[in-house]
């Protein structure tokens, strides 16, 4: 079956601050592929284990050059979407196990957000066990030079006045925090994680406030100037409950 991607519909927002109305820049022909197969896919009309037409084939029935889907299928594959079996021909791959964390953003846009109770609840879960690792790894090395750090960093917070600069005022201060902790691979994971996940985040602003955002990050930093590991695990814990079963859910 033929399929067609529309041309008019996928502008995106160019960041610029010195003007009041983003330039807007539309995307490549290979971003509207990727677009299109990861819509197949995510809703299902591409099933696991199904073989993708002729590259010829899809370049012809989408309109577009066999390059552009070649170099699609390729990063479609690095995404975790496709398996490329030589001499074979390219499948559609079970992306909750093929995945990495680009697999969120893709599931994100499909759904503009709405996530499941379950996938909200992951996300949570996942920043919590980041924070105890990094928490355990902290506390013990922790100089006061390092909290002066996050002092400053921890009251930038408050300073911001919209959604997008609180929460990158809040990534500020726990990416500082993994970056302090020794573990030499947890800054990368964290900002990974964090950017996959940013609208998620942004939904949490929206319902809870900036407020809550610092007040997380203030009993963080009270845990750490106390060298106190159990005080910190502890509201860890129950920043996380609060976020997925008590008075500051987020689910839809």
């Amino acid at each position: 079956m033929p399929i067609f991607i529309p041309l008019c519909s996928f502008s995106k927002f160019k960041e610029n601050s010195d003007m009041k109305y983003k330039k807007l820049v539309a995307p490549s022909l290979k971003e509207m592929f990727i677009d299109q197969m990861e819509s197949l896919i995510l809703s299902g009309e591409l099933t696991v284990g199904e073989k993708l037409p002729p590259e010829r084939e899809l370049a012809d029935s989408m309109g577009i050059s066999r390059s552009v889907v070649n170099s699609g299928i390729v990063e479609l594959e690095r995404m975790g979407f496709l398996t490329i079996k030589p001499r074979s021909g390219t499948f559609v791959a079970d992306y909750r196990r093929k995945g990495n964390l680009e697999m969120m953003k893709a599931i994100l846009k499909l759904s503009h957000g709405h996530l499941s109770k379950a996938e909200i609840r992951s996300i949570f879960e996942v920043h919590s066990a980041l924070d105890r690792l990094t928490m355990t790894r902290l506390i013990p090395r922790i100089t006061e030079e390092d909290l002066q750090t996050l002092y400053l960093k921890l009251e930038n917070i408050k300073k911001q006045k919209n959604a997008n600069d609180t929460l990158v005022a809040g990534f500020e201060f726990h990416h500082e925090l993994s970056v302090l902790s020794g573990n030499t691979l947890l800054p990368f994971i964290f900002r990974s994680y964090y950017l996959a996940v940013m609208d998620v985040w942004i939904r949490f602003y929206e319902l809870n406030g900036a407020h809550l955002i610092y007040e997380n990050s203030l009993h963080i930093w009270n845990a750490l100037k106390d060298r106190n590991l159990q005080a910190a695990l502890d509201w860890i814990e129950t920043f996380t409950y609060e976020v997925t079963e008590g008075k500051y859910t987020i689910y839809f």
